[in-house]
């Protein structure tokens, strides 16, 4: 196993709001692009166009950490005004530190079991 922590976020995105949740979506791709420790970055949405999977993988939990504070300080609030979370799960071993910045969201923490990555 390694240090690299994951996660799957479901959310909704709210009445009127996908044109701009597509918007600010762009935006935090292409701002993450340039974090080292993002391995992987990437967002499904279903048939309906109201239900968005996240799912996000770093190096470490220093590198989710410094995500996360970089993702509230330019985009938590607009981002929150057209999402409802609706599933936060959290793989791998996460740090307090980094479990102080997911509990506020609603995280959810599943230790790993067993396998192997390529990554």
């Amino acid at each position: 196993m390694s240090d690299h922590i994951s996660w799957h976020v479901e959310l909704q995105v709210k009445p009127g709001q996908l044109d701009a949740f597509r918007a600010i979506t762009s935006e935090m791709v292409e701002s993450t692009k340039s974090e080292p420790g993002a391995l992987i970055y990437e967002r499904y949405i279903g048939n309906d166009g109201d239900i968005v999977h996240v799912i996000e993988r770093y190096a470490d939990p220093n590198a989710a950490v410094a995500h996360l504070t970089a993702f509230a300080v330019m985009y938590g609030e607009r981002f929150s005004a057209m999402v409802d979370r609706k599933r936060f799960t959290v793989f791998g071993t996460p740090t307090v530190e980094l479990r102080e910045v997911l509990d506020p969201l609603g995280a959810t923490y599943v230790a790993a079991l067993a396998g192997f990555s390529r990554i």
